[in-house]
Order: C-alpha cells, then sequence, then structure tokens
C-alpha cells in the first residue's frame, strides 16, 4: 500500500470512529482527520521505532501486546499536537480502542493490496 492510500485509509478510520463512537472520539473535520493522519505518520516513522527498542522486554513479555500501548500513546501525542479542540480521545482506553482498530483495518486493506498483485 502506498504512502497516500495509508493516509487516505487512517483518514477514514478516523471519520469512521467518530461517527460510531461520538462520546469517544472527536474529530472536527475531515481535513482535521487529514492532518492527523499526517502527523501520525510522521510520529509512526520518527518516534514509534524508538519506542518500540525500548520496550522490547515489555513487548516480548506481553506477546506484542504491549504494542497496542505504544500505538495508542502516539495516538494521544498527535491529540496533544492537534490541539483536544480540534482531534481528541475521552480516555486513553479509547485510543487504545482506536489503535486496536487501526491495526486490524491496515492489516485487511494492506493483506487485500498484497492479494491484488500476486499471481494466486
Amino acid at each position: 500500500m502506498t504512502y497516500l492510500q495509508r493516509l487516505i485509509v487512517n483518514t477514514l478510520i478516523f471519520i469512521s470512529l467518530t461517527v460510531l463512537f461520538p462520546s469517544h472520539v472527536f474529530v472536527a473535520s475531515l481535513t482535521t482527520a487529514l492532518i492527523a493522519s499526517f502527523v501520525l505518520s510522521l510520529l509512526n516513522a520518527l518516534v514509534k521505532p524508538v519506542l518500540v527498542l525500548l520496550s522490547l522486554p515489555l513487548n516480548i513479555l506481553t506477546l506484542g501486546l504491549f504494542s497496542f500501548v505504544i500505538s495508542a500513546g502516539m495516538l494521544q501525542l498527535t491529540s496533544s499536537i492537534l490541539g483536544a479542540a480540534r482531534f481528541g480521545f475521552s480516555s486513553f482506553w479509547a485510543s487504545i480502542l482506536v489503535a486496536v482498530v487501526m491495526a486490524i483495518v491496515n492489516a485487511i486493506v494492506s493483506e487485500r493490496n498484497i492479494d491484488k498483485y500476486t499471481d494466486g
């Protein structure tokens, strides 16, 4: 999946979760969702690898489940950068829920995209 496709998918996830869970996820507009996707992609490229490396023992101990906590932290950091009035979550548990949903949707979309280009 290309970078632009991933940005669009994450933007649609943010908008969809705002509609599905209006009391837990807040996105002010479609433009804000697109900006949040871009900021999240930058944080995932620059900050997340360092956090994953530092938390490797804990991640191994939890069999990889701590990675959802790291992803939720990246979402909270995105919310802090954009401002909670434009993009935010009701609690850290809400951001963990969003992180899990994003991981599942991105895995499904990536798998379908890979199947499209293989010979099988």
